[in-house]
């Protein structure tokens, strides 16, 4: 069902939810609390369960006060040509001269 490369990708994403609690110094029941789910569910979600929702996902990004991330999942592909030829384009843009009469 989920290649091997997958889980590995959904356990880092649970560690790095784990870690980010932790360092907040938050025990588990009060996270879970707090995002609305039981400890069991939080678990899930620190394990990389894919059965979890991603709007818990979105939920916790939003208690972490990282919620911006989410910008970051399907974000557009940009070649380094692109961002080259719209960072040009923007340096070249002026105003026309007014003539003064």
């Amino acid at each position: 069902m989920f290649s091997v490369e997958l889980k590995a990708k959904l356990i880092q994403l649970g560690q790095r939810l784990r870690d980010a609690r932790l360092n907040r110094n938050e025990p588990q029941r009060e996270f879970a609390v707090r995002l609305g789910v039981s400890i069991p569910t939080l678990r899930k979600m620190e394990t990389g369960d894919p059965s979890v929702s991603i709007g818990l996902w979105v939920d916790a990004l939003d208690l972490l006060g990282r919620l911006s991330d989410v910008d970051h999942l399907l974000a557009p592909r940009q070649s380094l040509f692109g961002q080259y030829g719209a960072e040009q384009a923007r340096k070249r843009r002026r105003a026309t001269k007014k003539k003064t009469d």
